[in-house]
């Protein structure tokens, strides 16, 4: 394995959100350039007034024009536009899209052009980053298009739990009408490879959730499971995918079902995310699976409502940094070990 230190992209998200927040506190810790190189994507003019307005002392970037020029003992910031920008903490204003967008832009073409090694997507508000350049429901389907991925799989992880969802960020009304037996192979697939590339675990097992209570309750409470999850189950085993299901939501999270799974599949966004949220207990990390690159985020919002106030708690902002390294990290050892396989030992050579 080679030693040379990564570089970590790190977008702003909403310039009046918690972003930066979470983004200094985190990096104030210097042991972080023992293990990466961050460069983060945004303005020195903004960065400054969220230092100021935060009272963050003994902090400040090493300011570059290009990620290549990057200082590996510093924290590096981009300056990806000159322009004097207003911010309006905790406001919901065109400016937080739009240069949220533009520090996600420049983040993007640097991952994709190899100049950094990584990506950490600080948040960003859903409703007012939409334009003619962006029309996508979040950072997850805007990657997807960017890197040209049949599919990825918004997937939560931390050391204890990791579900991925079928159907991400649409409306309640459409989930059932959105499901299908392809699309939830697609995403146990997904699931499954990055099991065992990106966490190394050799043979990863996968429950997966039924859409209504009960499971459907053998049709009498819908026939989704019946008509599309079991079939979709069923083709995952017969190809080696160790997927079981469907199982009830809540019994399957109170009861701790989930603690005898590598992995779990939600059919819909907040089936997923709130027992996830809730066992994370604010260190979870939204991972795309799928692309080709490593891209990770917190597992909160911009959080307005506290935005400049100090409040704001950057574990979940680190986590998602570490994890990010880690993925790469074991992303180029399964490639080396795929080509360089570790010879086998027999009792002959003993």
């Amino acid at each position: 394995m080679s030693n040379i230190k990564l570089k970590a992209g790190i977008t702003f998200g909403d310039i009046n959100g918690i972003g930066l927040e979470v983004i200094m506190k985190a990096l104030l810790d210097n042991r972080i350039n023992e293990l990466c190189t961050p460069v983060v994507y945004g303005s020195v003019k903004i960065a400054s007034f969220h230092r100021k307005a935060l009272g963050i002392q003994d902090f400040s970037f090493q300011i570059i024009q290009d990620a290549a020029s990057a200082n590996p003992k510093r924290a590096n910031l981009v300056n990806c536009w000159e322009e004097e920008v207003k911010v309006d903490l905790g406001e919901n204003t065109g400016n937080g899209g739009k240069y949220a967008l533009k520090s996600l832009q420049a983040a993007v073409k640097d991952l994709k052009e190899g100049k950094i090694d990584l990506l950490v997507t600080a948040p960003f508000n859903k409703t007012n980053i939409q334009s003619d350049e962006f029309h996508f429901p979040g950072h997850t389907e805007y990657l997807q298009q960017a890197f040209g991925s049949g599919d990825v799989l918004m997937f939560m992880i931390t050391d204890e739990l990791k579900i991925g969802v079928v159907t991400g960020h649409i409306p309640l009304k459409d989930v059932s009408a959105s499901l299908s037996k392809e699309k939830i192979h697609s995403k146990l697939r997904l699931m499954n490879e990055s099991l065992k590339k990106d966490f190394w675990i050799e043979k990863p097992r996968i429950a997966v959730l039924g859409l209504n209570p009960h499971a459907g309750d053998q049709g009498l409470l819908g026939r989704e499971e019946k008509e599309i999850i079991i079939p979709a189950v069923n083709q995952a085993y017969s190809e080696n995918i160790l997927a079981f299901g469907p199982y009830p939501a809540d019994a399957f999270f109170g009861k701790e079902i989930y603690k005898t799974f590598d992995g779990v599949l939600a059919m819909y966004h907040d089936q997923g995310l709130i027992p996830f949220k809730s066992i994370a207990a604010g260190e979870g990390v939204n991972f795309t699976a799928g692309l080709p690159a490593v891209r990770t985020s917190p597992d909160h919002g911009t959080a307005f409502d506290i935005a400049g106030k100090g409040l704001a708690d950057e574990s979940s902002f680190r986590k998602a940094l570490f994890s990010a390294i880690d993925i790469v990290n074991r992303r180029r050892e399964h490639a080396e070990l795929s080509v360089n396989p570790l010879p086998v030992s027999r009792k002959d050579d003993e």
